[in-house]
């Protein structure tokens, strides 16, 4: 069993556009600008860099993790 479980996620913009997907971590509502990161790698450092805090940070790489 994995330790940590996937639920059904949905991203919900102002203007009214809804995105599905996949969550991971902990459940709940969030709300905060959409900021995107483009880097192919250092995600570990964009998840936890404190400039972030207050918003919403969207990996655009689709490969997060599957590297080393």
């Amino acid at each position: 069993m994995s330790s940590c479980e996937e639920f059904k996620g949905v991203l919900v913009l102002e203007d009214g556009s809804i995105f599905e997907g996949k969550g991971l971590g902990a459940e709940g509502e969030a709300f905060g600008e959409v900021v995107f990161n483009t880097s192919m790698t250092g995600y570990q450092e964009a998840l936890t860099d404190p400039s972030y805090h207050g918003q919403i940070l969207l990996m655009t790489y689709p490969l997060q993790g599957n590297y080393g």
